[in-house]
């Protein structure tokens, strides 16, 4: 009885909570008076190129914010807006079976520049690097794409933890 209680007076409080505008359920804690993003787009200056990191990079980092805000993405003049550049791409061999590479690494760096126009002082610029490992018995061609998608999520998850989720 106590347990339908508590949950109709949360299911009665939701409401309220989210219409204050800085609780949502993907732990985004934007500000009412923020009503935009502008995402630009992340040129590749990696020693070594994947001609679709760009494109993928940007546009995980848009749906990020497309999906888990209210935030209405614009071309330019955002009131949140991010810009960078892929700053490294490269393979490295980290574990070894006698005397060939058991297990090899992508990596991708990306530097990333936060600018909040509403709140300046929360605006920032970093650079945020990830990793996926994959067994060395297979080539690169073969497992590239599904890397690439899950290190950009890695990293736009990132760059939206540390933006608007104050993490």
């Amino acid at each position: 009885m106590k347990t339908r209680i508590y949950v109709l007076l949360l299911l009665a409080f939701m409401p309220l909570m989210m219409a204050c505008g800085f609780y949502s359920f993907t732990g985004a804690s934007i500000a009412p008076n923020i009503r935009s993003v502008t995402v630009k787009y992340f040129p590749n200056t990696a020693m070594k190129v994947n001609p679709a990191l760009s494109q993928l990079m940007t546009e995980t980092l848009k749906d990020k914010f497309n999906r888990e805000t209210r935030l209405q993405i614009v071309d330019k003049g955002g009131d949140l807006e991010f810009s960078g550049t892929i700053s490294d791409y490269s393979i490295m061999a980290i574990g070894r079976n006698g005397n060939q590479a058991a297990s090899n690494q992508l990596s991708i760096s990306v530097k990333v520049d936060y600018v909040n126009r509403v709140n300046t002082k929360e605006s920032w610029s970093t650079t945020i690097t990830k990793t996926s490992t994959y067994d060395a018995s297979q080539s690169l061609a073969t497992v590239e794409n599904d890397l690439c998608n899950q290190i950009c999520k890695l990293i736009a998850d990132e760059i939206f933890n540390r933006s608007v989720a104050n993490w």
